[in-house]
Order: C-alpha cells, then sequence, then structure tokens
C-alpha cells in the first residue's frame, strides 16, 4: 500500500524465498526486495481510483548483500564494466509471440487466433488490434515500441522496439511480455511465447539488435561478431533454456549453425542493412523463454572479450545454410541440438565459470 513504501525504499520488503524455485531453502528463506524508484510505472490497465504502479527491484540477503541469482545485478556489474572500459552499449529486441483462442473455460487451446501470413493485413490479419493495443499501452507507460507485424506462423505476430540502454531494454522486454498477456486476456485470447508452440510451424524467436558505442572512435563491428561467434555454444543454454527451445533450430529462420553474414536471415548473426547510427548486429538463435538480464549480460561480456583477444572472425556465410549440401554444413560449427549438450557445454567453458555465478548455472542445468 502507498503508506508502506518509505519502509520499502529504506529497508526493503521481506519475502520467502524458498517458495520461488531457485530462490533457496527453508534454511535460508528470507530475502529482500529493494525497489528502484526511477522504474515505477503506473499500469495503465488498472482503476484510475487506487491506481497500481509496479517498480523492479533488485534482491539482497538481510545483511544486504546483493543476491548472487539476482540476474539483473549481473546485469547492472556488466554494463558498468563496458562503461570502465570506454564502451556504451545498446540493445533493441524483437519479440515474436502466438495467439491462441480460450475454451468455453478460460482455459488456453492451440487454436490459432487467426491463419494469416507474414506481413498480412486485416482481414486476415486478427491480430492487428491486439498489437495496436499492446503498442498503444506501452506508450503510455513510456516504453516506445517502433513497429508491428503478422509473423509467418497462424495467429504469429511480433512487435520490436527502437535500441535503447541495456538495462531499460531488458526491463521493457520483461514489461512487454507482461502487457501482451495482460491485452490477449482482456480480449478473450492467450499469449504464447513458448519457443515452439505449434508442431511444424515457425516458432518463436527473441532477436535482440546490438551496436556500441567507442569513448576511443573506433569501429568494433568485427570483433564484436567474432566475440558472440567465440563464445556462442557455451552461452547457449541460457540463451535456449528449455527442451522445447532446441526444436526451433535449423528451420523457420531460425539458426542452426555458428555462423554470420550480411542480411541472411539463415544465420545465427547477421548484419541487417543500415546506415550510420542504425548500424547494428542481430543475433538470431535466442527465444522468448530466456532470462533477458543474463542474455544482455552475456552478450556484454562475449563482445567486450573479443575486443580484448581479438579471435579470428571466420569468412561470412554468405550461402542459405537451411538449404546447403552435407559437404557445405559440415564446415560450419554446430549450435548445441538439445539441453544435455547446451549444459555439457557451459559446464566446460571457462568463460561462463568467469560471468555466471554457479548457484544459476546449477538451475539451468539441474534436471
Amino acid at each position: 500500500m502507498p503508506q508502506e513504501l518509505p519502509r520499502a525504499f529504506e529497508y526493503g520488503i521481506a519475502i520467502d524465498a524458498s517458495a520461488i524455485d531457485g530462490f533457496g531453502d527453508e534454511n535460508h528463506s528470507d530475502l529482500f526486495l529493494r525497489p528502484e524508484a526511477d522504474t515505477l510505472t503506473p499500469l495503465p490497465w488498472r482503476p484510475e481510483h487506487g491506481r497500481v504502479v509496479r517498480m523492479f527491484c533488485h534482491i539482497t540477503y538481510p545483511n544486504g548483500t546483493v543476491f548472487e541469482c539476482d540476474t539483473r545485478s549481473i546485469l547492472k556489474n556488466a554494463i558498468g564494466k563496458a562503461e570502465r572500459l570506454g564502451y556504451r552499449f545498446f540493445f533493441g529486441t524483437e519479440q515474436e509471440f502466438y495467439l491462441f483462442m480460450l475454451d468455453d473455460n478460460g482455459n488456453p487451446t492451440k487454436e490459432p487466433y487467426d491463419h494469416a501470413s507474414y506481413m498480412d493485413i486485416a482481414p486476415e490479419d486478427r491480430g492487428e488490434n491486439i498489437r495496436r493495443e499492446v503498442c498503444l499501452t506501452l506508450e503510455q507507460m513510456g516504453i516506445r515500441p517502433e513497429r508491428s507485424h503478422h509473423e509467418e506462423g497462424p495467429g504469429q505476430n511480433e512487435i520490436d522496439f527502437r535500441y535503447s540502454d541495456p538495462l531499460a531494454a531488458a526491463d521493457n522486454a520483461m514489461t512487454f511480455q507482461t502487457v501482451v498477456k495482460t491485452i490477449a486476456r482482456r480480449n478473450g485470447l492467450c499469449a504464447d511465447f513458448s519457443p515452439k508452440p505449434l508442431e511444424g510451424k515457425p516458432g518463436n524467436g527473441f532477436h535482440i539488435n546490438m551496436s556500441v558505442k567507442s569513448s576511443y572512435g573506433t569501429d568494433n563491428m568485427n570483433d564484436m561478431i567474432a566475440g558472440i561467434l567465440e563464445h556462442a555454444a557455451d552461452m547457449t543454454v541460457f540463451l535456449n533454456p528449455t527442451e522445447q527451445s532446441y526444436q526451433r533450430f535449423g528451420s523457420n529462420k531460425a539458426p542452426g549453425y555458428i555462423s554470420w553474414s550480411s542480411e541472411n536471415r539463415s544465420q545465427l548473426v547477421r548484419v541487417p542493412a543500415a546506415i550510420g547510427e542504425y548500424r547494428r548486429i542481430e543475433l538470431r538463435s535466442p527465444d522468448p523463454s530466456a532470462n533477458v538480464y543474463l542474455v544482455f549480460a552475456l552478450m556484454i561480456y562475449a563482445i567486450l572479450d573479443g575486443m580484448e583477444t581479438k579471435p579470428k572472425l571466420p569468412a561470412p556465410a554468405d550461402i542459405n545454410l537451411y538449404q546447403a549440401d552435407e559437404d557445405t554444413l559440415a564446415r560450419f560449427k554446430q549450435l548445441p541440438r538439445d539441453l544435455k549438450s547446451a549444459c555439457a557445454a557451459a559446464a566446460g567453458s571457462a568463460f561462463i565459470q568467469k560471468y555466471i555465478p554457479g548457484a544459476i548455472s546449477d538451475i539451468y542445468c539441474r534436471r
């Protein structure tokens, strides 16, 4: 309640962490949420009287020590390291989701809201007004969507965001999923962000666009790409954390190999056609089930590592890997093909061990 805010800001609010998977057990159950006032935003869909706001928090132990599994703090640390080295990162996100019908009891089905295809418009695209409502709601919350459209799958949609600093971009990506799910339910639908909602249809991607501004005025594009490719396999379990994630790889514009190219959407990393400040790289493997704070932190660390160690950048793969023959594909290293392989790659990686706390790795691979 409003009268509790001074206490929340000064002391934090205690929670039972043992009730949240991965946050502890009954022996060490108390953690504190410490809200950050500059993230306070009203929820436009709640009443005008007795309004509801949301805030992001960092998480600490009772003694004030930051909880090691607080991934938002992990991202803050990565941003801080980049700034100390003279680099500022910018991220823009593209998230895909399906809209499904509800049954008579209000439970989600796998019946798509429409059967439109890529870039269709109304009346075939029935999601047009849902996306419009989502975008207008986000604008009321101070979040700037850039564009929206129908995707390739039946009932599949995408909304893209203009680039911003990493922490704001991550918070906005989290808020986005909440807004989409809320607006969908208000319209009698279910929004599904899972990696592969329908067998034989396109999966949901979480494409991440990145650029770096250097205080030294250098162009680091090649080092950025090389750093990501160098650590791609080791990071995959955090970018694709579910068994279902791996059903998406290798088809419908989802990558299956560690490669890069300009514009080519069959690659892990592509350099979209753009000029000047809009020049960026796009990572195409993550899906919306990923923890965006961990993903952004790993991207920052991988790119910083690339700029420091300068691994050799492979030649661009200017071919369609979905149509390539076996001899051609044999030249490229594959992304992990399942969750077990991704966990093994992370477990043997000095890079992951350096930047991801063991407690978090255990949560992802303790299955």
